[in-house]
């Protein structure tokens, strides 16, 4: 730490920065993604609109996954009846981050894209539908999942009321993408802060009064919303020290942060266990010219198998249950 109470070190991008304003309990996480949101995004060569969507979802699941403590995956899904069907972002305890979206090609041209913020347009690009909420910490722990109708012009929109509606905790978030220009990839970055409720709130020292803390709280949202989307994405300007020019006034704590990288749990045996599950009937209708083809959603690797090989592994772990 700093004597601004600053933490340091040498990630600019592709992080996971938390911070606390002070003293009025005040949690918050800063987003910062380059290399991370611009190769997931290459690695699928959507149109345009879906990028911009598909960027805005990956960063919105890194601050929510910021804001629990979990072992496991983090997914945040959108599902539409729009030109966009879906869009699905993970991130898991370890810092992976993957994402696809599933889109009519066709309506997505005459869609409109971009809500008057200039973030991805809900009602244009996913029409009625839902946001959801998922944490799975594996086989042995029960499944938590909350869903938000859709409301709002943009995703943060439908954040806000998720949190409001749902939580009853109160959150503020600014989030923003720019596509690739001079050269450069995809970047994207957000910002969120929540506050607890006043009573009960273990943060919010003795002596601060209701009044201090709804002060302090419209002030936070005062200064985040001030902060230009240029500033949010400027790689030369770290994420630290955005929050110091925002809230250095009230006091800005930032602890250290956790680093994003792509990566997907897909997998040869992964595959290899769907296809030797799959009865005759079903495994025909894979197959072409003898092959049966399988592609990542997510990553986009291909994974490709005879039909002679997947009758040999067949056998084999059968052979294994029965030894």
């Amino acid at each position: 730490m700093t004597s601004t109470g600053i933490y340091q070190d040498n990630r600019t991008d592709d992080l996971i920065l938390p911070f606390q304003i002070g003293p009025f309990g005040l949690r918050g996480r800063s987003v910062r993604l380059g290399a991370v949101v611009d190769e997931v995004i290459r690695r699928h060569g959507y149109p345009e609109p879906v990028n911009r969507l598909l960027a805005e979802t990956i960063t919105l699941a890194g601050c929510l996954a910021g804001a629990l403590k979990y072992d496991g995956i983090f997914t945040l899904q959108a599902k539409g009846a729009g030109p966009v069907r879906t869009v699905v972002a993970d991130v898991t305890s370890a810092g992976d981050v993957r994402a696809y979206a599933g889109f009519d090609a066709d309506m997505i041209a005459a869609a409109k894209a971009v809500a008057d913020d200039g973030n991805a347009s809900v009602p244009g690009l996913l029409g009625d539908g839902y946001l959801a909420f998922t944490v799975d910490q594996g086989q042995h722990t029960e499944r938590y999942q909350g869903i938000v109708a859709f409301e709002g012009e943009t995703l943060t929109d439908c954040a806000r009321a998720y949190f409001r509606e749902s939580e009853q905790i109160e959150a503020g978030l600014h989030l923003a993408t720019t596509a690739p220009r001079n050269g450069g990839g995809w970047r994207a970055a957000a910002m969120m802060v929540q506050r607890l409720p006043f009573e009960g709130g273990e943060s919010v020292p003795k002596d601060i009064t209701l009044e201090d803390y709804e002060d302090g709280w419209r002030r936070a949202m005062v200064m985040m919303a001030s902060a230009k989307a240029s500033e949010l994405l400027d790689p030369s300007l770290p994420a630290d020290r955005l929050l110091y020019r925002l809230f250095h006034e009230d006091g800005v704590r930032a602890y250290p942060s956790q680093a994003l990288q792509p990566g997907c749990r897909c997998s040869a045996e992964k595959v290899e266990n769907v296809l030797v599950s799959l009865v005759p009937a079903e495994l025909s209708e894979l197959l072409i010219d003898g092959h049966a083809e399988v592609t990542c959603e997510f990553c986009k690797s291909d994974y490709r198998y005879s039909e002679k090989e997947i009758a040999r592994m067949r056998s084999e772990r059968q052979m294994a249950k029965s030894s």
